[in-house]
C-alpha cells in the first residue's frame, strides 16, 4: 500500500488514516491498522474496543496514555498494550511543542470498517478522573 492509498477522516480531537481495513485491503480480517494524528490539547477521549485488543506505538511527541485508571506519558518510540474491553484514552498536553503521530494496530478486524469504539467519556470515574 502506498501513502497516497490511505483514506484520511478529519475528526473533532485530529485526524486517522486507515492503512489497513476490510474496505481498502480486501483480505484484512485479523487486523486493522491506524495513522493517527492527535492535535496539540485534544486527545482521543475514554473509549473501549469491546472485542479488539490494540497496540498503540508512538511515531512522534508526547502524549498522556491512560489505560483504565493509570495514566502515563510517552514518547515517540514508547508503545502500549490495551486489553480487549479495556477503557482507555489519549491525550496531548495543552502546552505541548508538537501535534503526536501514533502508529495503532487493532485486532482482530471488528465490523465493516474493521474498528469499533464505545465510547465512555460521559460515565464515571471517567468522566471525573482526568484533571483539567
Amino acid at each position: 500500500m502506498c501513502v497516497d492509498d490511505v483514506e484520511w477522516e478529519q475528526l473533532d480531537w485530529g485526524s486517522t488514516g486507515w492503512v489497513v481495513r476490510p474496505q481498502n485491503v480486501a483480505d484484512a480480517s485479523k487486523m486493522c491498522v491506524l495513522d493517527v494524528k492527535l492535535d496539540i490539547g485534544k486527545g482521543h477521549d475514554f473509549h473501549t474496543h469491546p472485542n479488539q485488543e490494540e497496540i498503540i506505538l508512538v511515531r512522534s511527541g508526547t502524549v498522556e496514555q491512560w489505560i483504565g485508571r493509570e495514566r502515563k506519558f510517552l514518547t515517540a518510540g514508547d508503545s502500549a498494550f490495551i486489553p480487549m474491553g479495556q477503557v482507555h484514552a489519549s491525550f496531548v498536553p495543552t502546552d505541548a511543542r508538537e501535534p503526536v503521530r501514533l502508529f495503532v494496530v487493532l485486532g482482530p478486524s471488528f465490523g465493516p470498517n474493521g474498528y469499533e469504539a464505545v465510547d465512555c467519556s460521559t460515565e464515571e470515574p471517567w468522566a471525573s478522573l482526568r484533571p483539567t
